[in-house]
């Protein structure tokens, strides 16, 4: 009988309204309904992706982190790099490493500039101690040896008089802030032997003068 060899085309195309189903779509599938709206720009679609513009890096952290996350040239980097350089050497707040913030690390930082320290003299005398040592000379190494014996301990005492003096002066002019001895003075020494050309950031004050 031939009502039963029915492909599926047949069945799907000769509903009866009276079975109350609607008829099939149209085969046509390719053709697609109008958007009703123009197409965006492609600048405009790059802009309405990335969001809005982020605030300024607030650490330099931070900037690192979208600096590495943005690609930029190195001729960018470099010049981003001597920036953050220079304002940590002028002493800008937000520049310095989180030890060197804040007011009173800037006012101990005064206080060590202002005095002429012995302490300034370690790291030269550290390199004649190694010149010395590789003399074959054994009365230059011995003479050596004792100077830099007396010098390290008369170090010693003016760091430690040192870290005495700034501590009182510090707990004076910011009697509200929780200061540590151990670590006003311990600050207070790292500042005091280094050079005063390598100082980070660089000295504000001259030697001999009258810090408030």
């Amino acid at each position: 009988m031939r009502f039963l060899r029915r492909n599926a085309d047949d069945t799907a195309t000769t509903e009866t309204p009276e079975s109350g189903v609607e008829l099939a779509e149209p085969l046509d599938r390719a053709r697609t309904a109008g958007k009703g709206k123009a197409t965006p720009k492609r600048r405009e679609a790059q802009n309405r992706r990335s969001g809005p513009v982020p605030p300024p890096p607030r650490t330099q952290r931070e900037a690192f982190k979208r600096m590495r996350g943005n690609k930029v040239s190195k001729e960018e980097r470099r010049a981003a790099a001597t920036e953050r350089r220079q304002r940590m050497m002028a002493g800008e707040d937000k520049y310095l490493l989180p030890r060197d913030r804040g007011p009173v690390k800037a006012y101990i930082r005064d206080l060590v500039d202002s005095r002429r320290n012995l302490m300034g003299l370690f790291m030269p005398l550290a390199v004649l101690v190694f010149v010395a040592l590789l003399t074959p000379s054994l009365a230059v190494q011995r003479y050596a040896t004792l100077a830099t014996t007396f010098m390290l301990i008369a170090m010693v005492i003016e760091g430690l008089v040192l870290g005495r003096i700034v501590t009182r002066k510090v707990r004076a002019k910011f009697p509200t802030e929780p200061i540590k001895g151990i670590s006003i003075g311990w600050y207070s020494f790292i500042r005091a032997s280094q050079l005063r050309r390598l100082r980070v950031p660089k000295p504000r004050v001259k030697p001999g003068e009258a810090i408030k």
